[in-house]
């Protein structure tokens, strides 16, 4: 009897039990339909503690970010980095909330770090041109050293890499634009080059002309007043006129001599001598080393002369040459 009674009452606490069960669940599902009928799943992403926006779908999001902005290509862009990853939480949103994916997205493009390349191409350790690519360059670098000349083919070309965050610091040209720059600057190197060349003479350069002005008689003529052929040059110039040093040397002569009235010369080296004549006023003394460009007399009208001028010579181991060829 007491069994009977037992089972009555075990059976009696179970369908209380499956009773509240029941309510809690149906009441849980009507609390849930609540919910849901107000508001939505969405997650909430951050970039650097700061929220930028709701998405609904992560993964979709996230290969949004790999094709448009991991994988970015524009011109001359290299590489880009975020400079953070993007943070994400699960919340219930109210369902007015809509997706904010696209302000997202660019609020993580503003965070990225995109680094820019581009190339300088350098002859004889000057920057010449800019182009986008490591090809551009090369390929002009290639045409360069084609061509037939022997000047061109002596100048050191060299390509330059650059990197850069700044967009704006780039200035490049397109290739045949800067294919024709460069190789007019080449010409222009090639003319120095042969212009240096006319000014060396065994080994020595003749940097400075000695004088600005009119020449009134060349190498070589010969006229009333002298009975050989003229061995420099004459240039006319004011009484005072500074006269400078063509080349480092030393001082070997300074007094007047002769004709050639108030002579200056000075010894470079390697057998090659200037000589500077008819000045007013010598202004270095002998044994003194000069430098290019220095003062060393005044033009005048010293010795044999019709009037003030500088006399200027050239000589290599004692023989004169034509000054026009190197200097004028």
């Amino acid at each position: 009897m007491k069994y009977i009674l037992k089972t009555r009452k075990l059976k009696i606490c179970t369908k209380e039990i499956l009773k509240f069960f029941n309510f809690t669940t149906i009441g849980l599902a009507i609390i849930l339909v609540i919910i849901l009928i107000k508001y939505k799943p969405m997650y909430e992403v951050k970039m650097s503690g700061q929220k930028i926006g709701y998405i609904e779908n992560k993964n979709e999001f996230n290969k949004d970010i790999q094709e448009n902005i991991k994988n970015y290509k524009a011109k001359n862009v290299s590489d880009v980095e975020l400079t953070s990853n993007p943070e994400y939480k699960l919340k219930l949103v109210n369902r007015t909330q809509k997706s904010t994916k696209r302000d997202a997205l660019v609020a993580i493009q503003q965070e990225t770090k995109i680094m820019y390349e581009y190339y300088d191409i350098y002859i004889d350790n000057k920057k010449i041109e800019s182009v986008d690519t490591l090809e551009e360059a090369k390929n002009i670098k290639e045409e360069i050293k084609q061509k037939n000349d022997k000047d061109i083919k002596d100048i050191d070309i060299e390509i330059k890499e650059n990197i850069t965050e700044n967009v704006d610091e780039i200035k490049t040209n397109k290739m045949e634009i800067a294919k024709e720059n460069i190789f007019k600057q080449l010409n222009i190197i090639e003319e120095e080059k042969k212009e240096e060349e006319r000014k060396t003479i065994n080994g020595i350069k003749l940097a400075t002309l000695p004088l600005q002005g009119k020449i009134t008689s060349r190498y070589g003529q010969s006229s009333r007043l002298r009975k050989a052929e003229h061995t420099g040059l004459d240039i006319a110039a004011t009484t005072g006129t500074p006269i400078k040093a063509t080349a480092e040397g030393k001082i070997i002569c300074a007094k007047y001599s002769g004709s050639y009235g108030n002579l200056v010369k000075i010894d470079h080296g390697n057998g090659v001598e200037t000589w500077y004549g008819h000045a007013s006023k010598i202004l270095v003394k002998e044994g003194q080393q000069v430098k290019s460009g220095d003062i060393i007399a005044n033009v005048g009208s010293t010795g044999n002369s019709t009037g003030p001028h500088l006399h200027f010579e050239i000589r290599i181991n004692g023989k004169h040459i034509n000054p026009q060829k190197c200097m004028y």
